[in-house]
């Protein structure tokens, strides 16, 4: 199931750099992790358990850079398959 755009947009804004973030989306339980450059990168959306951990789906973030630049020149997001946890 792709991302929605909505979602996609979210998670195109620029965070805090290597930094694990919990948030709810559209009723769902999100949790991402950011790069160095702060773009977020890995992406679990579900339910969160009570030991914070989300049973549902993973995603990861492909980039593709401007050469010699840090600039993006592509990016989307692949399913990964199903977690049932965090394995952070």
């Amino acid at each position: 199931m792709p991302l929605s755009p909505r979602l996609e947009a979210k998670l195109s804004k620029i965070f805090k750099p290597d930094t694990r973030i919990e948030d709810n989306y559209n009723g769902k339980d999100i949790t991402f992790i950011t790069n160095e450059n702060g773009e977020a990168v890995t992406l679990f959306i579900g339910k969160r358990r009570d030991d914070g951990a989300i049973s549902g789906e993973r995603y990861v973030r492909r980039i593709v850079r401007k050469p010699n630049s840090q600039e993006i020149q592509k990016s989307h997001w692949d399913l990964k398959g199903k977690v049932t946890r965090d394995t952070l």
